[in-house]
């Protein structure tokens, strides 16, 4: 028997183990996005009273200039902040 089968042979119980090597999943791409305010972006620029006539995600907060606003962090809570000019200034989740 020539070295190349033999090394093959010694070779193949290590390929079938790192066949069965569980790999870690990827972080998805929209983790940093939980609350969808990525689909809402085209928000940014119109009045604000476009988004108190949509209808939201239940714990959506609409926050107006000077409203006092809560510091607990909930990644999977929609904001829509309305700017001194009375439009929307950013959508994002937090």
């Amino acid at each position: 028997m020539t070295k190349l089968p033999r090394l093959a042979l010694r070779a193949l119980p290590m390929l079938a183990l790192a066949a069965c090597i569980e790999t870690a999943p990827s972080p998805a791409a929209d983790d940093d996005d939980l609350c969808g305010a990525a689909a809402l972006a085209g928000l940014v620029g119109q009045p604000a009273e476009v988004a108190r006539t949509m209808q939201l995600p239940a714990g959506t907060r609409i926050i107006n200039p000077g409203d006092p606003v809560t510091r607990d962090l909930r990644r999977d809570r929609l904001n829509i902040e309305i700017g001194a000019d009375g439009n929307i200034a950013r959508v994002a989740c937090y």
